[in-house]
């Protein structure tokens, strides 16, 4: 049943699980120094070691057998996030389960990982067709694989989770081989989009806010100024950049009181746990959680193209867009680079759900680079 084995062990991407330490650490800081506290910094290192122990399952079988139950685990993931619509609002959003124990569990999560595998499935059967992606009606499938869930997520609504699944589709047909034209169709499509929202935004308001949601737009304009409103909308932006600046190129220190400390820097534990971490350790503890997670993805990307088949190259490419898609939105939003959406510093935000998805994934990439080696017999 198992398919674990001694030079399998010697093949892991022991940096990759050294990041992941490292991640740990600056996961306690961050949170510990919000206002949520140590007592959720230790929760938190619970679901760490929790973690650790979904990582380490991950690596006891071959990853084709994540390819064949890859069909099954999507139509979980669509059953779960069809099941969620029945359940309470939480922060007036139907995102997650309430599990004993007040535990909350959050279905999109696992759901990124399953159409991850999907598509992947989907693309390697397709790899040895040298016009697989000839016309554009065979971006379709694809397509429709990673819509049915962002869809149904932007239902709920979750615009930055949504927005997650765009990224691993994208990074997941860059490298299966999409043609330049299509690639041009979609930006077409896509400035086509925008192009209409605005002549409506001037035009039609009565059904620009029909698309876009009042809290929507207003996350766009607080975006672009937060200093509209004194005390208002824009308020959790203007704390985020005050804290970051007041931490200058070394910090406050662990220890010292600070904005995030006493609150003035809203869900300081999740969503703006960047700005906590740069306001306690600067510049130069800020950049240092940067370049882990840079040679993270870049350990990822050698990963993916030693993967000895297409299935396993594309479910790392897949990994590596939806996690550097989620590093650059959830970093930029603190520093008024990007709006504000509410994705989680992976690894890093305080979560349950996200990070054992995220230890569940990084199990997968490291069973694909352990197996990488085929045995030859002479």
């Amino acid at each position: 049943m198992f398919d674990l084995e001694k030079r399998h062990l010697k093949s892991i991407d022991w940096p990759i699980v050294m990041i992941l330490f490292g991640l740990a650490v600056y996961s306690y800081i961050g949170i510990a120094g919000s206002a949520a506290g140590v007592d959720k910094a230790n929760q938190q290192m619970l679901w760490y070691a929790i973690g650790f122990m979904l990582l380490i399952a991950t690596l006891l079988f071959d990853y084709r057998l994540y390819y064949s139950m890859s069909y099954v685990l999507y139509a979980i993931g669509i059953i779960l996030l069809i099941g969620v619509y029945q359940t309470e609002p939480i922060n007036n959003a139907t995102s997650w389960y309430r599990l004993p124990g007040g535990v909350l569990f959050q279905p999109s999560e696992p759901m990124k990982l399953f159409t991850i595998l999907t598509v992947a499935r989907y693309l390697s059967n397709k790899a040895d067709d040298p016009e697989r992606f000839r016309y554009f009606y065979q971006l379709i499938p694809a397509g429709l694989i990673v819509a049915v869930p962002m869809l149904m997520i932007l239902v709920q609504p979750d615009l930055g989770s949504a927005l997650v699944y765009c990224s691993i589709l994208a990074t997941m047909l860059i490298v299966g081989g999409i043609r330049l034209k299509h690639v041009l169709y979609l930006g077409t499509l896509v400035g086509g989009f925008f192009g209409v929202m605005t002549l409506l935004y001037f035009y039609k308001q009565s059904i620009f806010f029909k698309i876009i949601k009042p809290y929507q737009w207003d996350r766009i304009k607080f975006w672009l100024n937060p200093d509209l409103e004194a005390m208002g909308r824009g308020f959790q932006l203007k704390q985020s950049l005050i804290a970051i600046g007041s931490g200058q190129l070394f910090g406050k220190g662990i220890d010292t009181p600070t904005q995030a400390s006493f609150g003035w820097v809203p869900v300081g534990e999740s969503d703006f746990i960047f700005t906590v971490i740069a306001e306690k350790l600067g510049f130069v503890g800020a950049g240092v959680l940067m370049i882990l997670f840079f040679f993270l993805i870049y350990r990822m990307i050698r990963i993916a193209m030693e993967a000895k088949d297409p299935f396993g190259s594309y479910v790392v490419a897949g990994v590596v867009g939806m996690l550097t898609f989620q590093v650059f939105e959830n970093i930029g939003m603190t520093i008024q680079l990007m709006p504000i959406t509410g994705l989680p510093l992976p690894f890093i935000s305080y979560g349950g759900s996200s990070l054992l998805t995220n230890f569940l994934i990084i199990g997968v990439v490291l069973n694909i680079g352990m197996r990488k080696d085929t045995l030859r017999f002479d």
